[in-house]
């Protein structure tokens, strides 16, 4: 069994067995996500199942411990200023945003001139819109630390070139769109560094979300493909372009 550190001492795991073990487990997961990122509908619902139960599996068959996953309160408030960052560059990242009119959240009416009604009505959208992909967020962070690292670090020399690693794939898996993979490369390697360092899943995913969220209401759909990778991303289209594209076109249109 794999201790809080993520080291094994003893065990298989530092074994030839068991780092074969390791490698294959890596291969077969991050083989059939590329195949879930890569295949088009219906199909991608069957991979996606095989692939999620593939990995439950494997994560069962190991049985990790959850000090060792991440899964645990010790160093959560340690750690909660991660979260602080995150939303601090959140908040320079829509004041930006709003002083260049790409902010994607709702205006306020006109009857109210308090500005309170857009506040409550945006984070009422956001809270809607989004509590799916917080839940996303941590189970990202769950295969990233808690499955890639893990065997990574019983693969690699070192932390950092693990971390590096698990980055690498983190941001490949989110090709080919080039905002996305740039941004995951860079959080991927911190968010494997802080893992190491406090082992505390919640409030990496707290601060993925964050992230994630913020990405997606400061950059137009358009440039940003509605935070789509893989086939997803090459398909895109802009609701608004589908729209008009399959209306005809009437000369002097009011919008």
């Amino acid at each position: 069994m794999i201790n809080e550190n993520g080291s094994t001492g003893k065990n298989e795991s530092a074994s030839p067995t068991g780092k074969r073990r390791a490698l294959i487990e890596l291969a077969v997961a991050y083989a059939l996500i590329l195949l879930v990122i890569w295949t088009p509908r219906p199909q991608q619902r069957f991979l996606w199942l095989l692939a999620a139960g593939t990995v439950a599996a494997m994560v069962c068959f190991s049985f990790d411990n959850l000090n060792a996953l991440g899964v645990r309160r010790k160093n959560f408030f340690r750690s909660l200023w991660v979260v602080g960052v995150a939303l601090a560059t959140a908040a320079i990242a829509i004041s930006v945003s709003s002083s260049l009119h790409t902010l994607g959240l709702a205006t306020p009416g006109a009857e109210d001139a308090s500005g309170w009604g857009e506040f409550s009505h945006s984070a009422k959208l956001v809270a809607q819109t989004y509590w799916g992909y917080a839940l996303w967020t941590f189970l990202q962070q769950f295969l990233l630390q808690g499955f890639f690292l893990l065997r990574l670090l019983r693969l690699l020399p070192g932390p950092k070139s693990a971390g590096l690693v698990a980055a690498g794939m983190f941001a490949l898996a989110h090709l080919p769109n080039p905002i996305l993979t740039a941004v995951t490369l860079i959080w991927g390697f911190a968010a494997c560094m802080l893992f190491q360092r406090y082992r505390n899943l919640h409030t990496l995913s707290m601060a993925h979300a964050i992230f994630g969220i913020t990405l997606a209401i400061t950059i137009p759909g358009p440039m940003i493909h509605n935070m789509r990778v893989g086939l997803g991303y090459l398909t895109y289209s802009h609701p608004h372009t589908a729209a008009v594209l399959s209306q005809p076109q009437r000369p002097n249109r009011v919008h």
